[in-house]
């Protein structure tokens, strides 16, 4: 039978199901204990409360991360399996419409119950199956092989989510409490000046192909041609920015794209999200609480109307997704990643490349809408909504952030969010034609 088409990352070939059935146990618990690992400092309270219609509450993260590995994994691969409630089923169904109904989205935090107690027997539940299924590797099928790593890399994903939702619920209150103790503050100071790297015009290939996992909005690999650019060395600064701000530049009209110059002033928006100023200056509420404003590190949490009233403001633009990646391809994946628990975008490190911080800190805003490659095609059935009906109103980000594992990461990896978003850390690089 033929697979469907985001289920081809996972090979067929007897040795190499073998390798992949085999060292599936360890990926599942690691992954899964670094869910409970980031909610632990949380109270009840905290993992309870939806602080925006686009945030989710912690408890319903760890509920629906486990309801994927029940809906699309236990229950049509692990014999005589007995779901742990049945109500789940429509409570914690994210979008996918194949499945049945779904509780409203901006409603997630009035689910009370179950509470958080229930929620982690569920994940218990859950994890007792899978434990079941993941002890006969021999009978776990190809389709099943791939669907677990895909709820991995699903979990990955909610994983970050948790912290920036956690973020923004912290953020709504006046103590400005932290989510953690205060983080690294070695890499302040000066960032390495700014440079321009010439790109030179190719045909070039994008996308992903061959071993190894990748969502299917990563493929087919495909052709573009790119003309001659220029990228600059590093993410654009806080201090960088910040002289945009000095400059007035949420005030003038001729840098915005027109739904951006009316979002700015409808909901009179004058900096990125969470700046505040008072009489000690310029601060940043983190998840580390309220800091000095490091004007070394990335700019962090910009809409793509900011990134892109920015650069016209540079006298630059944002690159392309396919200059981005074509830029990135060559480079090692080396970078400040959820695993070194800074939960910070810190300076960039000149490291003798001549780019830098193309991953981890913060996703990187590119000019591309988030749209099909060229011969795309959704798989078929529920599983074939986790990417493709999003393919609309979205641009698409690069580059993975201080929040993303680095094993989730890779340069063919096309995060994309709608240009108003900014709840997520996110920054950007400047491009320019050459």
């Amino acid at each position: 039978m033929k697979k469907p088409r985001h289920l081809r990352t996972v090979a067929s070939d007897d040795a190499t199901h073998a390798a992949i059935s085999s060292s599936l146990p360890e990926r599942y618990a690691s992954v899964r204990a670094g869910s409970l690992a980031l909610a632990a400092p949380l109270s009840d309270e905290d993992c309870a409360i939806q602080s925006m219609p686009d945030a989710s509450p912690v408890k319903w993260h760890l509920a629906h991360t486990s309801w994927f590995f029940e809906t699309f994994v236990l229950e049509p691969h692990l014999p005589a399996y007995r779901p742990f409630n049945p109500a789940f089923r429509m409570l914690f169904n994210s979008y996918y419409n194949a499945v049945g109904d779904k509780h409203p989205r901006a409603q997630r935090g009035l689910i009370s119950r179950p509470s958080r107690a229930e929620v982690a027997a569920y994940r218990q539940h859950v994890d007792a199956g899978m434990r079941a299924l993941l002890q006969r590797p021999a009978a776990i099928a190809d389709a099943a092989a791939a669907l677990i790593t895909l709820g991995l890399n699903h979990e990955q994903q909610h994983q970050e989510l948790m912290l920036t939702d956690v973020l923004h619920m912290l953020s709504c209150n006046p103590l400005e409490p932290a989510y953690t103790q205060d983080g690294d503050s070695s890499r302040m100071g000066t960032p390495p000046p700014l440079a321009w790297v010439d790109c030179e015009a190719a045909l070039v290939e994008i996308g992903h192909e061959g071993e190894g996992f990748a969502f299917d909005n990563e493929t087919p690999r495909h052709r573009q041609y790119l003309h001659r650019y220029t990228l600059a060395s590093r993410p654009v600064t806080n201090g960088d920015y910040l002289g945009f701000v000095a400059d007035g530049g949420y005030l003038r009209p001729e840098l915005w794209l027109s739904e951006g110059w009316d979002w700015v002033n409808t909901n009179r928006i004058e900096t990125p999200l969470y700046w505040r100023r008072d009489g000690r200056g310029w601060r940043q509420f983190t998840l580390h609480g309220s800091r000095a404003l490091d004007l070394a590190a990335p700019v962090c949490h910009t809409s793509l109307f900011e990134a892109d009233a920015y650069a016209r403001w540079a006298g630059a633009r944002l690159p392309t997704e396919a200059e981005w990646e074509t830029a990135a391809a060559p480079c090692p994946i080396d970078g400040n990643f959820a695993e070194d628990g800074t939960l910070l975008p810190l300076r960039a490190i000149d490291r003798g490349g001549a780019l830098m911080q193309l991953f981890g800190d913060v996703w990187e805003w590119t000019q591309s809408a988030y749209a099909p490659y060229p011969g795309y095609r959704p798989a078929a059935g529920a599983i074939g909504e986790y990417n493709g009906k999003f393919m609309a109103n979205q641009y698409v980000l690069r580059g993975g952030s201080f929040a993303t594992p680095k094993s989730h990461i890779r340069a063919t990896y096309r995060n994309f969010f709608p240009a108003t978003a900014r709840w997520q850390f996110m920054g950007f690089r400047l491009a320019r034609d050459a």
